[in-house]
């Protein structure tokens, strides 16, 4: 009997995925416990017509993630910062230091997990930092820190 699986099931498919199950497991386990759902024309319609919906989300999303990646390749961020001899920083510029000068600034919201930093800017200067938006989609952001003395 083909079903439409509601929840992953270890060893057996994922969640949306139709598989042959056999009547008896079927019917005794998965319909009871509300796991899967028999794989009718309805039901096959309603997963087409979910799938469909997921991925156009999915491409909206991406054609957004794109347009920022755009916005953010002509953004020059400055930061400014207390140094001290030599152009130190005092503590270091963070990526929630950059998302918020980001949004604040140029009112693009990136959240701070996106932006890829391998450690802290500890130095004034100018930086380029990879700020992956979307899977397959990364934007390069400018960002200048300069002293405020």
């Amino acid at each position: 009997m083909k079903v439409i699986l509601l929840d992953n099931i270890k060893g057996v498919g994922k969640k949306d995925e139709v598989i042959n199950a056999s009547d008896g497991y079927a019917r005794n386990f998965l319909f009871p416990k509300k796991l899967a759902v028999e794989a009718n024309n309805e039901n096959m319609n309603k997963l087409k017509a979910k799938k469909q919906s997921e991925q156009y989300k999915k491409d909206v999303e991406k054609e957004n993630a794109q347009k920022i990646a755009k916005q953010l390749d002509t953004i020059t961020l400055n930061i400014k910062v207390k140094a001290g001899e030599n152009g130190k920083i005092f503590g270091g510029v963070t990526s929630k230091e950059i998302s918020e000068e980001l949004k604040k600034q140029c009112k693009i919201d990136v959240d701070k997990k996106k932006i890829v930093l391998n450690e802290n800017i500890k130095n004034i200067g100018s930086f380029d930092i990879n700020i992956k938006l979307y899977e397959g989609v990364t934007g390069k952001l400018k960002v200048k820190v300069i002293s405020e003395n």
